[in-house]
């Protein structure tokens, strides 16, 4: 993440340690027109200085060692007492204009801060913190910012206690600049917390409406899915069109995720709805054309056009079983291009989105979108699910990215994720994630936790490759728990196990994780 440091809370003595570091001036000995020794591979191991770079604080902290990213070795920090360091170059003779830093990473985690950043440069610092990776796998981070006056400081700091370590490598300065357009969140149990006395409230504990909270948090997309005949009457046409109208009322854009069922849908189960059931393939074309063509152009009806639209949801083994599923890749092709169809029918420049889970497999991503491009399934954009506890380290959700986005040249964005922010259960009911050895290695289950978990995907999703990482979305941010609206809905005695990770917390307050909708 890169938020300006008057966006940044800090405590008093961290502010003042790193205002130091901040305000440091640059020597003019040091000062060069290019990055130089990126890959800290000039001095060897064991260099307290590596060539190029300069040091402050607890310089005996930064050091080259052997064990590097792309080469032998790399810059690391690490003492066996507390410390604080920033190891950097000043450069001069830049051209005016964007730049963005771009290296690889990886951390203990724990640190009061780690982080990559430019700052001096004409304008507000930009930093990216790292994310903690106690496995060793590298993780490449960006951070971009606007230099006026030909100058910048290229930032690589820690803050850390005892034993905490950090290494970094393979850097680069380029032209251009980085960014996340799409922040959002799956909103679509808010209706039905709202109708069943649901409440939430803006920081200051006053009951305000729940999206007027999100965008003034600086969420900008909404997503909303769509069951065709729901035993509890929500998520259907009519409530999505309602829904709509609140969201574009927002200044937000809206995603349609399409589910071709009367509930849930997702790799494990992909049941059609009741009203299509014994429908033979030819017959089900049609109605996923009609259904789809129905509910978007109902949208456009009313001013609330959607601006992307997901062909399924969570479609790994295909949609609509039997006929549709993978085992017979025509038939889930034949399926999946009568959605898309239906939609640019509507309107053209609706994104078609297609959207697998296990977004860190890539193996499952090559073998399906391989299968969709030879059967010819029009699509504009790539989603993925990625669920840290479930779908492997940001390292994996990374290297898939980075893939797809090379071998499809297509935007990707995540379309699922989420993460807790306390164990217990605020309605009785056992949350999905509710035990300690569930959590993802860094990332306690606390508010802290969350945001960080938040900021982590986001920033990932910011350095693919070509600007194709379009961005993230928080799943069912508003599901509360409230009586009523809990996960089965044909039976209203049922619970919500996902109130300890949706972005109000127990008191129907916004939780800090929000905060991070405003990434630039």
């Amino acid at each position: 993440m890169k938020f300006p440091l008057r966006r940044t809370t800090w405590t008093l003595a961290a502010a003042l340690a790193l205002a130091a570091l901040s305000t440091l001036p640059a020597s003019p000995a040091q000062a060069a027109s290019t990055l130089a020794n990126t890959g800290f591979e000039a001095d060897g191991a064991g260099s307290a200085a590596p060539s190029g770079w300069s040091e402050y604080g607890t310089t005996a902290a930064s050091f080259s060692e052997a064990g590097g990213h792309g080469g032998s070795h790399r810059l690391s920090h690490y003492s066996a007492s507390a410390y604080k360091v920033e190891t950097y170059q000043y450069l001069t003779g830049l051209a005016d204009g964007n730049h963005t830093l771009s290296g690889w990473v990886r951390s203990s985690g724990g640190q009061n801060s780690a982080y990559i950043s430019l700052k001096n440069c004409g304008s507000s610092e930009q930093r990216t913190d790292l994310p903690p990776t106690p496995n060793g796998a590298w993780i490449r981070l960006v951070t971009s910012v606007k230099v006026t006056g030909g100058a910048c400081t290229v930032s690589l700091t820690s803050d850390a206690a005892a034993g905490q370590w950090a290494n970094f490598d393979d850097f680069a300065l380029t032209p251009g600049s980085t960014a996340v357009p799409v922040k959002g969140a799956d909103i679509s149990s808010l209706k039905k917390n709202e109708d069943y006395a649901g409440v939430y409230r803006n920081g200051a504990g006053t009951a305000t409406d729940a999206l007027a909270t999100l965008k003034s948090a600086g969420m900008n997309y909404a997503r909303l899915r769509v069951w065709l005949n729901p035993a509890d009457g929500y998520n259907n046409k009519a409530r999505v069109l309602t829904q709509a109208k609140r969201v574009k009322a927002q200044g937000m854009k809206l995603l349609v995720d399409f589910h071709y069922s009367d509930t849930w849908a997702d790799p494990g189960v992909q049941s059609p709805p009741a009203a299509w059931a014994g429908h033979s393939y030819s017959r089900l074309r049609d109605d996923v054309y009609q259904h789809t063509y129905d509910v978007l152009n109902a949208l456009k009806a009313q001013g609330t056009t959607a601006d992307m639209v997901q062909i399924g949801n969570e479609i790994n083994t295909g949609l609509l079983w039997p006929e549709g599923n993978t085992s017979n890749w025509s038939q889930t092709a034949g399926l999946l291009t009568s959605g898309a169809q239906a939609a640019k029918a509507v309107s053209p420049t609706t994104l078609v989105a297609l959207h697998l889970a296990h977004g860190g497999d890539n193996a499952l991503y090559r073998w399906w979108f391989d299968n969709a491009v030879a059967q010819g399934v029009p699509f504009d954009v790539i989603g993925l699910s990625f669920y840290g506890y479930w779908h492997g380290d940001l390292s994996d959700l990374q290297a898939n990215l980075d893939d797809l986005a090379s071998r499809y040249k297509k935007p990707l964005y995540v379309a699922e994720t989420a993460y807790p922010f306390r164990l217990d259960s605020d309605d009785g009911w056992e949350n999905v994630i509710d035990r300690s050895d569930e959590l993802v290695p860094g990332y306690p289950a606390t508010e802290a936790g969350q945001s960080a978990w938040f900021r982590d995907v986001l920033n990932v999703v910011e350095a693919v490759p070509g600007g194709r990482g379009l961005g993230v979305f928080w799943w069912d941010a508003t599901w509360t728990a409230v009586a009523g609206n809990g996960w089965d809905p044909a039976d209203p005695s049922t619970g919500n196990a996902w109130e300890n990770q949706a972005l109000f917390g127990y008191g129907d307050r916004p939780l800090p994780a929000m905060q991070w909708f405003k990434h630039r």
